[in-house]
């Protein structure tokens, strides 16, 4: 008796594990059809999704994301930014991505990598 009732328990475990899979296949085939859709979709709903960056005040764990940035450029580009005196000069620190040439370690090639991830908001 104590066996037959291990073989359905075993079945009942092995069907319910079949379930399983099936409802999480189910769910990332979904998750990979909805990152095809279309940005436009997102902005009828009120939601912009803007993947850029802003140099100006992005965190050193976002700009690292960025490509041909390590760590250290990254860091250059924060301490760049906090030593700048926005007071005195009216504006901010990097006004396009050629400013960024002004941070040691980056050159032309950098700048023209990563120019389509960045935004710069002017000051109003």
């Amino acid at each position: 008796m104590d066996f037959m009732k291990q073989t359905i328990q075993n079945r009942i475990q092995s069907f319910a594990f079949v379930i399983g899979v099936i409802l999480a296949f189910c769910f990332s085939l979904g998750f990979f059809v909805g990152l095809g859709r279309d940005k436009s979709t997102f902005r009828r709903c009120g939601i912009m999704l803007d993947g850029r960056i802003n140099p100006n005040n992005a965190p050193i764990e976002s700009l690292v994301r960025l490509p041909g940035l390590g760590i250290g450029r990254a860091g250059a580009i924060a301490e760049y930014r906090d030593s700048f005196d926005v007071q005195k000069s009216g504006s901010q620190p990097f006004q396009n991505c050629d400013d960024l040439q002004k941070v040691k370690g980056i050159g032309p090639k950098t700048v023209q990598n990563i120019n389509e991830l960045l935004k710069f908001d002017q000051f109003k």
